[in-house]
């Protein structure tokens, strides 16, 4: 099995104009964030994970172009299965899908729960997706059949491990960014792929509302704690 994680990811914006200018000179090391106030931050890897958690409200305030291109250009460098390059982002600010792209996500239920509406709130939405056919396309390629010709026996989808790969990558680039991301999946697939024309083959796993924090209610599944360390890490075998 010829397998092997290297990736970059394509994006597409909705209704996001093109006259902002792409940052490439941000070093892997020197994680510098150009802040709101103008001041200049650099936040160690540890700090920046322990920071990010699913926030589910955002002021009014909206997300610099810069800032959306670096989040991209972040999520852009997660791994992929034989480099295939699977995943992809529908980035949409325009209100009006936002409001249509919250009902898609069962919006409402979560303001009937007593959260706020932080899909169609959210100054930016990032709708993530993958494409399995991209991995059997790849993997029918010379350098990664069998043998005998065929194509390898696929154990696990990993198109769907790359995508939460992407996924992760892109909620940490927001914390990077001084903002705040969430998540929420879509109750109709085919819904979703007719708004934003997506093809039938990609698949929107999700989509990671983005923008400045505002006071939200926590979920209530917080209050289980994690998990004893035993039970997460088992050493030499389970």
């Amino acid at each position: 099995m010829r397998m092997g994680w290297e990736g970059e990811f394509a994006f597409h914006a909705t209704n996001v104009p093109d006259v902002y200018p792409k940052r490439r000179d941000k070093p892997c090391r020197d994680v510098r964030v150009a802040r709101p106030a103008g001041t200049i931050s650099l936040m160690e890897f540890h700090e920046l994970v322990r920071k990010r958690r699913m926030v589910r409200n955002f002021s009014s305030q909206p997300v610099a172009r810069d800032a959306i291109e670096r989040m991209l250009d972040t999520a852009r460098h997660a791994p992929s299965a034989g480099f295939t390059e699977g995943q992809s982002f529908v980035v949409v600010t325009d209100e009006t899908v936002r409001r249509v792209i919250g009902k898609l996500c069962g919006e409402d239920e979560y303001v009937e729960a007593g959260f706020h509406p932080f899909v169609s709130n959210a100054p930016v939405l990032f709708v993530a997706c993958t494409n399995e056919a991209d991995y059997h396309r790849r993997y029918q390629q010379p350098d990664k059949l069998n043998d005998d010709g065929t194509e390898i026996a696929w154990p696990v989808p990993y198109w769907h491990m790359d995508a939460g790969c992407a996924v992760m990558m892109l909620l940490l680039a927001a914390v990077d960014e001084g903002l705040a991301a969430g998540f929420a999946g879509f109750h109709n697939l085919d819904d979703a792929r007719e708004l934003l024309a997506i093809p039938a083959e990609v698949t929107p796993v999700g989509v990671i509302p983005v923008g400045h924090p505002a006071p939200d209610v926590r979920s209530p599944s917080l209050k289980r704690g994690r998990r004893p360390d035993a039970e997460f890490a088992h050493w030499e075998r389970w």
